[in-house]
Parts: structure tokens; sequence; C-alpha cells
């Protein structure tokens, strides 16, 4: 029986082996026009990876990649004795955390309450315009978040001066208040976006089941408890196990577009530290380092994500 075995698994991995062979002699044409996509993505994806490297070199551009010296792993060490980047690397899971958390509740409440909507031509001009502002940089949004929230002039300090009768408040510039900004407008802009995703899976429950439920007695409270939250459980736990991967990504455009000196005490995250150290103080190896440290959290965080997401609600990628 085992000879027989190891036969019947040798023919088929023969087979499987006879059919990607005629698979790729058939359809050669289609990866030739992937070549250009394979070769630009070596380029511009992979080759820049070799600037790693200096994470454990002291790298000075006159010398290059070979002749500058080796210090092991001498820049780690400092970013964790550091007192800024350690200040930097709370910053990033504070913000993170807290976006991750509020564009899970937020979209589902909201795409909840959508689904309430009767009236389809009020339904879509809603969701359309909460889907606008994904579209829309935060270089124009930065700009726009500016002039509303200026203390001298700015549309929210009018009426907070004007209505509640207080003093201006300089949001970007006041660190109480900065982390606060960041999380709302980040809500504002790529709510409508995940709301999209929450819909569909709405979209995709048995109406059967509401039809029984309302047989029951359910009224439309106990239809959203009992059928919808837990029908969307699984889409649920894949968005928020996959935003594992972005925990340590606290959106830099967003971020860079808003802060300034005032508040690095309490928005200063990792990608902007990198780039002030690394692009206008030119420690490029030291900035590296905080990249990298970044980079492998990242991945480890993404791997941990995708098996959790397997795990508890059988998705997959591959």
């Amino acid at each position: 029986m085992e000879i027989q075995t190891g036969s019947m698994k040798k023919q088929i991995i023969t087979t499987k082996t006879q059919k990607q062979k005629w698979n790729l002699k058939k359809n050669w044409p289609l990866h030739i026009l992937l070549l250009p996509a394979v070769i630009i993505a070596l380029i511009f994806q992979y080759g820049p990876m070799f600037g790693l490297v200096m994470a454990f070199q002291n790298y000075k551009p006159w010398l290059g990649f070979i002749n500058s010296h080796w210090v092991g792993l001498e820049h780690f060490r400092t970013m964790l004795e550091y007192p800024d980047a350690k200040q930097v690397i709370w910053n990033t899971l504070v913000i993170s955390v807290l976006k991750i958390i509020f564009q899970l509740l937020v979209p589902i409440t909201f795409a909840l309450l959508l689904n309430e909507v009767y009236k389809m031509t009020f339904k879509r001009t809603v969701q359309t315009i909460v889907y606008l502002p994904h579209f829309l940089s935060w270089v124009i949004l930065g700009g726009i978040l500016i002039d509303m929230l200026s203390p001298e002039g700015g549309l929210i300090n009018n009426i907070l001066v004007s209505v509640l009768h207080i003093d201006p408040i300089f949001f970007l510039g006041d660190n109480t208040w900065f982390r606060f900004v960041v999380i709302i407008s980040d809500i504002w802009k790529e709510f409508g976006f995940n709301t999209i995703v929450f819909l569909a899976a709405i979209a995709s429950i048995n109406p059967n089941m509401y039809e029984a439920a309302l047989m029951d007695g359910a009224n439309r409270w106990k239809q959203t408890i009992y059928i919808t939250i837990p029908s969307m459980l699984p889409i649920i736990i894949v968005v928020g196990t996959l935003s594992l991967g972005g925990i340590l990504n606290a959106g830099f455009d967003q971020i860079f577009n808003l802060y300034n000196p005032l508040v690095y005490q309490t928005g200063d995250i990792i990608d902007t530290y990198v780039y002030r150290v690394g692009l206008q103080n030119g420690d490029f190896s030291y900035a590296t380092a905080v990249g990298l440290f970044r980079s492998v959290i990242s991945f480890i965080l993404v791997v941990c994500g995708y098996w959790l997401a397997y795990k508890i609600a059988k998705y997959r990628i591959f």
C-alpha cells in the first residue's frame, strides 16, 4: 500500500509539472506582457532595498556603501536609548491604534444607520458625499484644515468666539488638541470609503432572515442586534486584523502637512522623524535604522494579522 501511495504521489506531481509546462507554452504572450511590470517592480521596489545596509554602517555619501565604516547594531541601540525615538514610537502607536479603532467603529455605525434609509436617492447622495474626501490628497485637505482651524479668523474659532464666547484655540499648535485633530480629520477623510465595505457585507445578508425575525415580532433594533451585526462579524474581524499591519503607520502625508515644531511632543511619528533626521539633518544611517525597525515590526504584524484573519474568519489571500 505504501509503495502504491508513493507512486500515486509521484504521478500527481509529474502531471502537475506537465500541466504547468503546457500552460507556460500556451500562455507565454501573457507572461511577456507581465515582464515590464516585473522589471519596474524589481527596479523601484526591490532595488532601493540595497540601501538598507546603511542601517548597519556609519554611512558617508562620499565613501559609498562599500567604503563606509560598519557599526553593526549601534544605531538600533541608540534608537532604543534615545528619548526622542521612544517618544516618537509612543506617538505612532497611540495615533495608529486610535485610528484603527475609530476607523472600525464609525464606518460600522454609519453603515448600520445608512442601511435603515429606504429612499435610494437620498441614500446614494449621502454615500457619495461622505465618500468624496477619500479622493482628495492631504496637501489639499491640510490647507483646508489649516485655514479652518486658524486661531486668527478660522471658521471653527470664529464659531467658538461668537457662539460659545471662549478664547480662540490653536488646534494645530497645542499638544493637547493636535492628536484630536489628527484622528477626527482622518475619520472625516476615510470613513466613507470604509463604509462601502460594510454596506456590501450588509447587502450580502439573506433577506429571509429578516422576514423570519419580523414574523417572530422582532423590531428593527433587535434585527440589527441579532442578525445584521453577527452577520457582519466576519468582515469586521478581517478588516480589524488586517489593520494590524499598519499599526506603526500613523499617516506620514497627514502628519507632515499638519504638524509643526510646537507639537513634536505628541504629533511626531516614526515617518516624519525619519524624514527630518535623514533628509533634513543628513543622518542617513540612523534614519535608515529607525525605518528598518518600523518595517520589520510592521511585517511581523502583517503576518500575524493574516494568520488571525484565517484562524478567526477563515479569510486568506493565498
